[in-house]
């Protein structure tokens, strides 16, 4: 059975605050030019679950089929539906019928199963590394779309960045995915600003 080698650390992108807004950010830029999918092979999804998943270092992800990518990636999209329904006027209820039906099928299945070890580590296994994750994003999707905490889901500020987050932050005014990249652009071309504004006066 194929296995994927272990990515590199800053393959894909995380600290969303939210497993399901992590999942998401695999549609890298989405609705902006330049949109790219993260999820193009299989091999791709086997490292997402390396890389975010909940298992501990040397678990073997097998590469799941094409038809389990294209499961993934339906339930990526039935996310991103359900969650800007919920952000709506309509709530979750405005979810499309498909979309809730796929994330209710998909948070159905076995999630990854806590076990702790004689040192006291608390691991997580599962016979289907993958779909077992699967199963965790859409429960997540869904309980972040019914729970308070979704008013504090924001999109970055970012103008050439489409990544969705959770605001930790207590006075809840967050702008950017993340200070290390699109709040650091940002200070960045505020500064030039200013400075070119200062040059030429």
């Amino acid at each position: 059975m194929a296995v994927s080698p272990a990515p590199p650390v800053s393959r894909f992108r995380s600290g969303s605050g939210r497993l399901c807004l992590d999942f998401m950010r695999t549609l890298r830029l989405r609705g902006l030019d330049g949109v790219t999918e993260e999820l193009d092979t299989p091999e791709a999804l086997s490292a997402w679950v390396v890389q975010l998943g909940p298992y501990p270092d040397g678990t073997v992800v097998p590469v799941p089929s094409q038809a389990v990518l294209h499961q993934a990636r339906e339930v990526r999209e039935a996310v991103h539906a359900l969650l800007t329904a919920a952000r709506g006027d309509s709530g979750p209820a405005g979810c499309p019928a498909d979309d809730r039906a796929r994330l209710n099928q998909a948070a159905g299945a076995a999630p990854p199963v806590p076990v702790l070890d004689e040192h006291g580590t608390l691991t997580y296994t599962a016979a289907d590394p993958v779909g077992a994750v699967l199963a965790d994003i859409a429960r997540d999707a869904l309980t972040l779309a019914t729970s308070p905490v979704l008013e504090r889901v924001r999109a970055c500020a970012g103008p050439t960045c489409a990544a969705w987050f959770l605001d930790t932050s207590r006075p809840g005014n967050r702008r950017w995915c993340s200070m290390d990249t699109c709040g650091n652009q940002a200070k960045k071309a505020t500064w030039r600003t200013k400075h070119a504004s200062g040059t030429s006066s």
